[in-house]
């Protein structure tokens, strides 16, 4: 690989990872209703999905996707109805964790764990994720080269810039989450951000395959 075209990659990975997504979403909503150090959880759950998602399109994923339509509508609609499940279940939340009384969970309370799947599955979903790693990223690997160093390299670039940039959402958004808590404002937030996970699931069911 050369270094234009580690840079070129670089540039690809920063307009992806910087335009905002159901990831970038998901790491706020989390931070506010749950706290930072949970929401990490859902971050780290993430940036593991696009590991594999990288690993599987590197394989012939995208190759699959490509020349299937039956592969292509069934992945990119069990994604949709994932976000848009998110999404009426956010929208439907009436106060965060943080409004519960101490030992007196509200509905809707997640665990760390939970969380880290929750991150699985919406970065599995991600529809700038599928076209990015379906129609570009295999381009990026030379055929004439070791395959692995350059899987590698790739890989870690994308993943440090992914878990960056959610981690100062993630950190931003809880800073602001204690304004947000006052007077309501938490089912307000909630209506917003599930009304727009709910419009990135409608949004991926209009995704076309690349022939």
């Amino acid at each position: 690989m050369t270094l234009s075209t580690y840079f070129l990659y670089l540039a690809a990975v920063a307009l992806l990872v910087l335009s905002p997504g159901p990831t970038m979403l998901m790491s706020m909503t989390n931070a506010v209703n749950h706290g930072a150090a949970k929401a990490m959880a859902s971050a780290s759950g993430s940036v593991t999905a696009v590991l594999g998602v990288m690993i599987l399109s590197s394989l012939g994923l995208g190759a699959l996707l490509s020349a299937s339509e039956i592969a292509f509508t069934v992945f990119k609609t069990m994604g949709a109805a994932y976000l848009i499940y998110l999404g009426v279940k956010t929208f439907r939340s009436p106060v965060t964790t943080f409004d519960a009384a101490p030992g007196n969970p509200v509905d809707g309370q997640r665990s760390a764990k939970q969380l880290y799947v929750q991150g699985l599955l919406v970065g599995a979903s991600n529809p700038k994720a599928l076209l990015f790693f379906a129609a570009f990223f295999p381009q990026f690997l030379n055929p004439a080269e070791a395959w692995a160093p350059q899987f590698a390299l790739l890989a870690i670039t994308f993943m440090a810039f992914e878990l960056s940039v959610l981690t100062v959402c993630t950190l931003f958004a809880a800073r602001i989450a204690p304004w947000l808590r006052q007077a309501g404002r938490a089912r307000w937030f909630n209506r917003t951000t599930g009304s727009l996970f709910t419009a990135m699931g409608a949004l991926l069911l209009t995704l076309r395959r690349h022939t």
